[in-house]
């Protein structure tokens, strides 16, 4: 392999247009086969690893509603984001430990002339293992703006299972 066949174009004499393409860019079968290969690739670039046979999950994939989880000391705090939904279309359920968000996103309209969609719709579920014990009790949910905060104070066993550890020099 020379230099000139990784430069896209030739230097032709003459009067000539100098070509864009490489020799093997001319045969059909060749270029078939490239683009088939860069629709494939751009058909499942955008699935990663949310495919419902492969992760195991349901619905819109394996990271919808996406959820931001932080953890102190006293509690742990789940915000998910669920835009299009009302508070009556999301289901909050814990039990031995996991945290489950379920619900279901309907379409508003039903426009048959419609040719293309980014917007999810139909059921999900999200299972969020908390990995200490809270107080059921005293869980808050509050839904704004799309928005759904799911506070999840710990039991006092939770609290003092927290040790400090301190980091030598």
């Amino acid at each position: 392999m020379s230099v000139r066949d990784l430069i896209p174009w030739s230097r032709n004499t003459g009067n000539q247009v100098p070509s864009l393409f490489r020799d093997d860019d001319r045969d059909p079968f060749l270029s078939l086969h490239r683009e088939v290969n860069r629709l494939f690739d751009d058909v499942f670039r955008g699935f990663g690893s949310g495919l419902p046979s492969l992760s195991g999950t349901t619905g819109f994939g394996g990271g919808w509603p996406t959820v931001e989880i932080s953890d102190s000391e006293k509690e742990i705090k789940v915000t998910a984001e669920v835009p299009g939904l009302e508070e009556k279309d999301i289901e909050v359920l814990l039990s031995d430990g996991v945290l489950t968000l379920k619900g279901e996103k309907q379409s508003e309209t039903e426009d048959k002339d419609r040719r293309f969609s980014e917007r999810y719709y139909g059921r999900f579920e999200r299972r969020i293992p908390l990995g200490v014990e809270v107080k059921e009790d005293n869980i808050d949910a509050r839904f704004k703006n799309g928005v759904l905060t799911v506070t999840l104070p710990k039991t006092e066993k939770a609290q003092s299972q927290v040790k400090r550890i301190a980091i030598k020099s």
